[in-house]
C-alpha cells in the first residue's frame, strides 16, 4: 500500500480545512470498506487519509425529525437494519443493506459511505431512491441539501465538491399507506457485487416507484403516476408496456458480473417479482388480499 498521512480532527472545521486544502489527495475514512481495498489494489493513492470518527457535528445516530429521519454521516448498515424505525417505514432499504457485504462488512460500512463511493451496483442506493432521500452536504463554503436523484454523477463521481463532505441523509414517513421490496440477482449466494439490483414502492393511491442499479452509469429512478401499477385489476398487456416503460432507460453493459443481454433480459423478470412482493405488502397493509 502506497504511505500517506492519517489525520483524526475532532472538530468538523479541521475536516473541512484537510479536504479543502488537499483536494482529491485527500479521502475520508468512515468505514473504509471500499477505501481501503481501493487502496491496497492500488486504484487510489491518497496523500493523506481522514479520520471522521472523533466529530460530534458528524452523527452515528439515527434521528426522528418532523416527517422523517435522519441518519447521521458515521451510522453503519448494522444501525439501519437494526433500527424500528427503519424496519416499519423503510423496510425495502432494510432489505438492502442486510446484503452488503459480510457481517463484518455491515458493522463498519457507513449508508453515506455507500452512497459517496458511487458505485452503480451499490445495493442501498435503488432503495434511498424510490423513498426520496435528500443528502445534506456540509463544506467550507456552506451547507446544501441535494436530492440523491441528483447527488450521483457517473461511476465514482457525486457532485461534492472540494472541501465538502456529506453529513446526513433525510428520509420522510411515507405519506400513504405503500409496499416496497427490494431485489437483486448475483453471480452467487453470499458476498458478492450485484448483477442487477432493483428497489419498487406502489402506494394505496396507485404510483409506483422503482428503481435500478448496475444497469446503467448511475442508479436511476423511474416513476409511473398511471395506476396501471397499482392493485386493480388490468389488461396484462397495458401492464406489460409499464414494466417496459419503467426499465426503458436502463443501460446495461457487459462486465464480469454479467452480459448486456442477459442484464436486459431479467430487468423486466425482476421487475414484475419485486413489484409482486410490493403488492403483496401493500395488501397486508390496506387489508386487500385480491390475487394479481
Amino acid at each position: 500500500m502506497h504511505p500517506f498521512a492519517y489525520a483524526r480532527p475532532d472538530k468538523l472545521d479541521g475536516v473541512l480545512s484537510i479536504l479543502n486544502e488537499h483536494g482529491p489527495a485527500a479521502r475520508l475514512l468512515a468505514g473504509g470498506t471500499d477505501l481501503i481495498v481501493r487502496m491496497r489494489l492500488g486504484h487510489i493513492r491518497p496523500a493523506v487519509v481522514v479520520d471522521p470518527k472523533h466529530v460530534s457535528d458528524l452523527s452515528g445516530e439515527i434521528v426522528t425529525t418532523g416527517h422523517g429521519v435522519q441518519v447521521g454521516a458515521r451510522v453503519t448498515m448494522t444501525m439501519v437494519i437494526e433500527d424500528a424505525r427503519m424496519r416499519e417505514h423503510f423496510p425495502a432499504l432494510v432489505e438492502a443493506a442486510s446484503v452488503v457485504g459480510s457481517i463484518q462488512i455491515r458493522n463498519r460500512a457507513t449508508l453515506a459511505g455507500n452512497i459517496c463511493n458511487a458505485s452503480p451496483a451499490a445495493d442501498t442506493v435503488p432503495a434511498l431512491l424510490i423513498y426520496g432521500a435528500v443528502v445534506n452536504i456540509v463544506g467550507s463554503g456552506g451547507a446544501r441539501r441535494v436530492p440523491l436523484t441528483e447527488f450521483l454523477t457517473g461511476p465514482g463521481k457525486t457532485v461534492l465538491a472540494r472541501g465538502e463532505l456529506v453529513q446526513s441523509i433525510d428520509l420522510r414517513f411515507p405519506e400513504e399507506p405503500a409496499g416496497a421490496a427490494f431485489g437483486r440477482i448475483t453471480r452467487r449466494r453470499g458476498v458478492d457485487l450485484a448483477t442487477v439490483n432493483l428497489c419498487g414502492l406502489v402506494t394505496a393511491s396507485g404510483e409506483s416507484r422503482f428503481a435500478y442499479g448496475a444497469v446503467g452509469p448511475t442508479a436511476f429512478l423511474s416513476v409511473d403516476s398511471s395506476g396501471l401499477l397499482g392493485d386493480r385489476p388490468i389488461d396484462e398487456g397495458r401492464r406489460a408496456a409499464a414494466f417496459r416503460a419503467l426499465v426503458a432507460p436502463a443501460r446495461p453493459i457487459t462486465d464480469v458480473r454479467g452480459g448486456r443481454d442477459y442484464r436486459t433480459a431479467m430487468l423486466e423478470v425482476m421487475t414484475r417479482r419485486t413489484w409482486t412482493k410490493a403488492i403483496e405488502r401493500l395488501r397486508r397493509q390496506t387489508n386487500g388480499g385480491r390475487p394479481v
